[in-house]
């Protein structure tokens, strides 16, 4: 199955951007408005995940959201990856915040 898959500068800023990064990854810096729901968990959470819209996947450099977003398109969802992770979205100068009050990185 060929996912598709999006450069971080192009994700919409609407989007609906799922992060499937450990916990402190996420903590360490995340897009502002991302939802957070580890690949760990993604299976028991899927209800969670829209239906209706196209859901953009993110990890650290692109190899688990390839992960689930092929498993959420094999469930009949529209998912697209975010090539490049969440490396990529930094390097775009994309909006990054974190849960620690300090400056946001990529974990």
């Amino acid at each position: 199955m060929t996912v598709p898959e999006i450069e971080a500068k192009d994700v919409p800023d609407d989007a609906y951007l799922l992060d499937v990064r450990e916990q402190e990854e996420w903590v360490a810096g995340h897009a502002p408005g991302a939802v957070h729901i580890p690949m760990s968990q993604i299976q028991g959470r899927v209800d969670e995940v829209p239906g209706d819209r196209t859901v953009y996947v993110v990890c650290r450099v692109g190899g688990r959201s390839m992960q689930v977003a092929a498993w959420l398109s094999r469930l009949g969802r529209e998912a697209v990856n975010v090539g490049g992770g969440m490396q990529s979205w930094e390097g775009a100068h994309r909006a990054m915040v974190s849960e620690t009050g300090q400056p946001p990185y990529v974990a």
